[in-house]
């Protein structure tokens, strides 16, 4: 069985897997693909497990109260994540920033935030707006911004084979959309 997911699950998931080898045109009982069902389903069950992560859990109690008003800034933070679209991976990196209004979070739970959401089927640009919305939701600072610039392999190795390609996708809340120098100082802090 896979961890996360029971019996039934794991056997339908590793049967489809199966099948979808013998529609390849490969032998699914030959020696180096046997296990290939069990061990394609274990990596969907970790590469999905976003969808069974509950943020409020998964933040746990670690807001804290501190009279901080500068920006706070968690930055190439390591995400891969699957397209929707192909099932194909992308994987890049992200920055993550917020300006308190009397509450922090444990520095740990922003990057667990971006995995969170960026193991499930996703579209660059949805992961970005739910990461922003998560860190207002759990803190409701006075302002949000994420920055994600990711490579896909949907564009790189089929479709356009555009292997240098990359997209950057933004969302910015509250101040950092209102104040442009806030939002420059974010964007300044990413080129260093």
């Amino acid at each position: 069985m896979v961890e996360g997911m029971d019996d039934a699950r794991h056997d339908e998931l590793a049967a489809l897997v199966k099948r979808q080898l013998a529609l390849l045109g490969e032998d699914p009982d030959r020696p180096g693909l046997q296990r290939t069902p069990v061990r394609v389903a274990k990596a969907l069950d970790f590469l999905t497990s976003g969808y069974q992560t509950d943020v409020d859990a998964l933040i746990n109690g670690a807001i804290f109260d501190e009279p901080c008003s500068e920006m706070v800034l968690v930055r190439e933070i390591e995400l891969y994540s699957m397209c929707e679209h192909h099932m194909l991976p992308f994987f890049g990196k992200a920055a993550v920033a917020y300006i308190p209004d009397g509450k922090i979070i444990g520095l740990s739970k922003i990057p667990r935030i971006v995995d969170a959401f960026a193991r499930r089927l996703q579209v660059q640009e949805r992961l970005t707006q739910q990461v922003a919305e998560a860190v207002d939701q759990a803190l409701s600072p006075k302002g949000v911004a994420v920055v994600i610039e990711a490579r896909h392999l949907c564009m790189m190795m089929r479709g356009v084979e555009k292997q240098n390609s990359a997209a950057t996708t933004s969302s910015m809340r509250g101040i950092f959309r209102s104040d442009p120098k806030t939002r420059m100082e974010f964007l300044d802090l990413l080129r260093r």
